[in-house]
């Protein structure tokens, strides 16, 4: 049997993404500081094994380990002329981990520079980066892609527009980064919910979600009803998806530690689904043990 389209199988049931990369290089070894999208060609057995655990775990798909494989990115460790095969590369490991049954999400996140005037990158040639960046994850052969961990509207409307250019047909995810203020939700460029759905949706993404940001589980919950409430306004059928934190970090000896444990991740998740929100994940802290109990809690 055939496995179904991906932007089918996001509107049957739960569809569970994976969680943390990042953490998980570090529980393996790999230097804080260190080129974490490198490590998929010095050490491909350790994110091999990552995507494996997700999978074992519960996971539809795994994302990709390219979340900084642009060229502004990579350039500040040398890498500036191997993002074609940095991504290329780290969707296949996926992919291999994947089969073919699982899917495989081409990660793309932001520069860390802002365009122009308030930084230094020009609209044109910030396109070609995640072009490149795309086609790379295109030929490793992921099932879609997932921009995430965006703040600003402009470099987000780019990054789409990048993917899209690649005419590939495949689903494109968009995701923006909030923290919780006074009276609602902003990111770090003040983007609030309703604009940031309204943008994503007129461009045609696929699904609209939420990644990261600093706020507790129970502000991911009431964050997660903004969003249906924001995508129901667009008066279209529109696909919502969660990734949160595992919780507010706290400061212990000058690091910053995840406490919640995967029960309450769970539970809040739970909640989530609650509201709507059938494709559900995990960002920052979260490891395979979260993503299985969320799947335990909702299957």
């Amino acid at each position: 049997m055939s496995r179904m389209d991906l932007r089918s199988r996001i509107k049957q049931g739960v569809f569970l993404l994976d969680g943390a990369m990042g953490t998980q290089l570090f529980a393996r070894g790999v230097e804080p500081g260190a080129c974490s999208d490198a490590v998929s060609l010095e050490s491909p057995e350790i994110v091999l094994d990552i995507h494996q655990a997700y999978f074992a775990a519960g996971s539809d798909t795994v994302i990709t380990n390219t979340f900084g494989a642009n060229r502004y990115t990579l350039a500040r460790h040398g890498h500036a002329e191997r993002v074609a095969e940095i991504c290329q590369t780290a969707a296949g490991l996926a992919r291999q981990a994947a089969g073919e049954e699982k899917y495989v999400l081409g990660d793309i996140g932001p520069t860390g520079d802002f365009l122009a005037p308030l930084g230094m990158l020009k609209p044109d040639e910030l396109r070609e980066a995640f072009a490149d960046q795309a086609k790379g994850l295109q030929a490793g052969g992921v099932d879609g892609f997932i921009i995430e961990t965006m703040t600003a509207l402009d470099e987000i409307e780019v990054a789409i527009e990048a993917v899209q250019s690649l005419d590939s047909g495949l689903p494109v995810f968009a995701s923006m980064s909030f923290d919780k203020t006074a009276a609602d939700y902003r990111t770090m460029m003040g983007v609030d919910v309703g604009s940031a759905i309204a943008k994503l949706v007129s461009l045609g993404v696929d699904a609209v979600g939420f990644n990261c940001g600093t706020a507790t589980l129970e502000e991911y919950v009431a964050l997660a009803g903004a969003y249906v409430e924001a995508a129901k306004a667009t008066g279209k059928d529109v696909t919502v998806f969660a990734e949160p934190n595992a919780g507010k970090p706290e400061l212990v000896d000058g690091e910053a530690v995840y406490t919640v444990t995967p029960e309450e991740f769970a539970a809040a998740q739970k909640e989530i689904f609650a509201l709507g929100v059938n494709v559900l994940g995990g960002c920052c802290g979260t490891a395979p043990a979260y993503i299985e109990a969320v799947a335990k809690a909702l299957r």
